[in-house]
């Protein structure tokens, strides 16, 4: 018997959800629990699994397309029932509209290979398939270098420097290159490969960032403030303390949960910084679930640590490593993405002194930590040190706090990092 497949919910607070790819087609088989669609949310990719096991009939929604949440997407008749019968290179039945196109083969026999590559697909994030999609890069092909034998992003730019590929505006299949396993160079990230004069397809995922980003500017007014930090002793207690902390629990010991730390203690001091605008009122959230900015192939995700306020440094630092790594290896899910009341941003990482971070939508503050800078520095008795010194930025929503509550918090964040010491307990 035929069963329809609708759009899942990915997430409470998700109401559609947009055909990134489909990993089958019609005519092809598949298995309970296999997955067969890639789809995109404001919040996260997943692969869908199978609820059955049987035969594509239908794909009703086309590649590209966004529908809501509970929407039919496509047919499958269960083993043991009539199938349709479909060629398998017949394109199928789709919704017109400028969106819709046909999905892209993902499993059985393509282009004289075994059939075996949709697991080497599945291998693969969805933005690395994405982005080897553009390169017309085939990544079964590819000997994966990362985790496992995972294939990534480099190992795709890799494959199409080696082939002279460039992105394609269709996502066609090309002929296939030669298994590449040197990967590209570290300082250059997934989304910085476009060709001069050429146009870069924009992937769902950016077209969300983008969305959002816009939302965020004409929705809040932005307001921005900033000061500067002495984390001399901060920083020689983390030194002291990175190696052992690393060995004990293989994580890296950054200057971040030390960060995320002093800022949770301000938000309890300043309760309005973990608030956010609703039309009857300014909401001010109980729990302190604190976003971190990452940024993974070429995409920005904002993973939320939940209840921050209850963990310590070393719990805040193991959380955030977690969480790290699942972005790395594309294993969010939405509602490791949802939920945030506050976020802080390490664009110190990358050598940043100053930035003004966009409001996540829904939240009344960001605040970013900056890179850590040796420089002289005048003290209170009119001595001059040298000293390690850091900009700590806020960008905050001005329906909900004014400048003086802005200058409050970040005054209390000061005074708890320059606090901080090798006496502390992590």
């Amino acid at each position: 018997m035929p069963t329809t497949i609708t759009m899942p919910q990915l997430g409470e607070t998700v109401t559609e959800g947009t055909v990134a790819q489909w990993l089958k087609k019609v005519g092809d088989s598949v298995e309970k629990y296999e997955a067969f669609v890639e789809v995109s949310t404001d919040k996260v990719n997943a692969e869908v699994p199978s609820p059955v096991s049987g035969t594509i009939r239908e794909l009703i929604v086309g590649e590209g397309e966004t529908v809501p949440t509970g929407a039919p997407i496509a047919i499958i008749d269960e083993v043991g029932a009539p199938a349709a019968e479909a060629p398998v290179n017949e394109a199928p039945a789709m919704r017109t509209g400028p969106a819709a196109k046909a999905p892209a083969v993902r499993s059985g026999p393509e282009n004289g290979k075994p059939a075996g590559s949709n697991g080497a697909l599945r291998s693969a994030s969805p933005a690395v398939r994405r982005l080897a999609r553009e390169f017309a890069i085939d990544v079964s092909v590819l000997r994966g270098t990362g985790t496992g034998g995972r294939v990534t992003a480099r190992d795709v730019v890799a494959a199409a420097g080696a082939t002279g590929g460039t992105p394609t505006k269709t996502g066609t299949a090309a002929p296939t290159p030669a298994p590449v396993s040197a990967p590209a160079p570290a300082s250059r990230p997934a989304l910085a490969v476009p060709v001069p004069g050429e146009l870069l397809p924009l992937t769902q995922a950016r077209r969300i960032i983008a969305q959002r980003m816009v939302e965020s500017k004409q929705t809040a007014p932005h307001a921005w403030t900033m000061v500067e930090v002495d984390v001399t002793n901060l920083w020689a207690w983390r030194n002291n303390e990175k190696d052992a902390f690393e060995r004990a629990h293989g994580v890296k010991l950054t200057l971040l949960p030390f960060f995320m730390r002093a800022a949770i203690e301000a938000l309890r001091a300043f309760p309005l910084m973990n608030a956010s605008f609703t039309p009857d009122g300014i909401r001010v959230h109980k729990d302190v679930h604190v976003g971190m900015a990452v940024a993974v192939d070429g995409n920005l995700l904002v993973p939320v640590i939940r209840a921050a306020d209850g963990l310590s440094i070393r719990g805040l630092a193991l959380a955030a490593g977690e969480l790290v790594e699942r972005a790395r290896r594309g294993r969010l899910g939405a509602d490791d993405l949802s939920g945030g009341t506050f976020t802080v941003n390490n664009t110190g990482a990358n050598g940043s002194i100053l930035s003004a971070p966009i409001l996540v939508t829904g939240q009344a503050g960001i605040v970013t930590m900056e890179a850590v800078v040796r420089r002289p520095v005048v003290r209170h008795d009119d001595a001059i040190a040298i000293r390690s010194m850091m900009n700590v930025c806020l960008s905050l929503d001005h329906r909900v706090v004014d400048g003086a509550v802005a200058s409050g918090f970040l005054a209390d964040l000061k005074r708890r990092l320059e606090a901080m010491g090798p006496a502390g307990a992590l």
